[in-house]
């Protein structure tokens, strides 16, 4: 194997990712405490809400209180996600350490899922990256790198060609790019390949890695990212999330279980499982349905159960 690094930085996205698809609104008391619980756990970001139309994602719109409620641990950043110039302001005024601008590498999924062509969000960008200024760091996540579910394949040069293009914005003002595997589709020598590609031609760009668990593959995905030299990764917890445009996709790459991989290999991802799994095994009551858990179902390695009464 590989020589690895010894340290994995964890993006916590269920308050953002996750609960924006959930059916039932979660309370905004409720999550603002689960953004402290989270914070009591060693995430390095925590992706705590999006400022985007109330109309478009109605799961989100309480984000100004939750910003204004949550509790700040030093050391952690807390970022959101804006659609636009707009959003980033608001972002700005509710203290936002860090943005999250959203566009796609196919046109088809950004069409659907923006309403726009992929110009227009790159336009959107620029006008983002004016009203931030350097008062906080943009990041670009680049949805479908993997593929598209209307679109098929996504060739990696196009990834490449959008990346360039989004570095080149704002005088090299985006430093830090994640590439999401949006509908599951992506698997661990697509993943290897794409990364490589990128490190070599845009060393510049700290890259992220964002998996969906669709089929089956995210922890997959996310070791062969950690060979191929990344060490940023999203993660939601209870494996919550989804997209509208992949039909019977699941959620995101599970944090516990992701934490619970990297922690039995021997790594340091700074997070406290036993914290966090007893606010996984809390989520089911918080969105009313089961969590897609395999650690907090089955809890981590070292648990111990009694011997079969037949041994005795």
């Amino acid at each position: 194997m590989t020589a690895l690094p010894s340290r994995v930085h964890f993006n916590e996205v269920v308050a953002r990712d996750g609960l924006q698809n959930e059916a039932r609104f979660v309370p905004t008391a409720d999550k603002i405490a689960l953004v402290d619980a989270l914070s009591d756990c060693g995430f390095a970001r925590i992706e705590v809400t999006a400022f985007v139309s109330p109309k478009a994602i109605p799961p989100l719109a309480d984000a100004q209180e939750v910003m204004q409620g949550i509790r700040r641990q030093t050391g952690v950043c807390y970022a959101v996600l804006v659609p636009n110039a707009r959003g980033a302001a608001r972002a700005l005024d509710a203290r936002a350490d860090a943005l999250n601008f959203v566009m796609s590498a196919s046109e088809s999924h950004n069409q659907s899922n923006l309403r726009m062509p992929r110009e227009r969000s790159l336009a959107a960008l620029a006008e983002v990256l004016a009203v931030t200024a350097g008062q906080a760091e943009v990041q670009v996540s680049i949805s479908t790198a993997f593929g598209c579910p209307m679109e098929g394949a996504v060739d990696a040069q196009e990834v490449l060609r959008l990346a360039a293009r989004i570095a080149g914005l704002g005088a090299g003002a985006v430093r830090a790019l994640t590439l999401c595997d949006t509908t599951g589709m992506a698997h661990p020598a697509q993943v290897t390949q794409l990364v490589a590609l990128l490190r070599a031609r845009l060393p510049q760009l700290a890259l992220t890695l964002h998996f969906h668990d669709t089929r089956g593959m995210a922890l997959a995905n996310m070791l062969a990212g950690l060979q191929a030299g990344v060490t940023r990764f999203d993660a939601a917890l209870g494996g919550l999330g989804g997209c509208p445009y992949a039909p019977g996709a699941s959620g995101n790459a599970c944090t516990e279980d992701a934490v619970h991989m990297f922690a039995a290999m021997g790594l340091d991802t700074g997070v406290d499982l036993a914290r966090l799994l007893p606010v996984s095994r809390r989520l089911p009551e918080l969105v009313g349905h089961a969590i897609h858990s395999q650690v907090a179902r089955a809890g981590p390695l070292h648990t111990r159960h009694p011997a079969p009464a037949h041994l005795a």
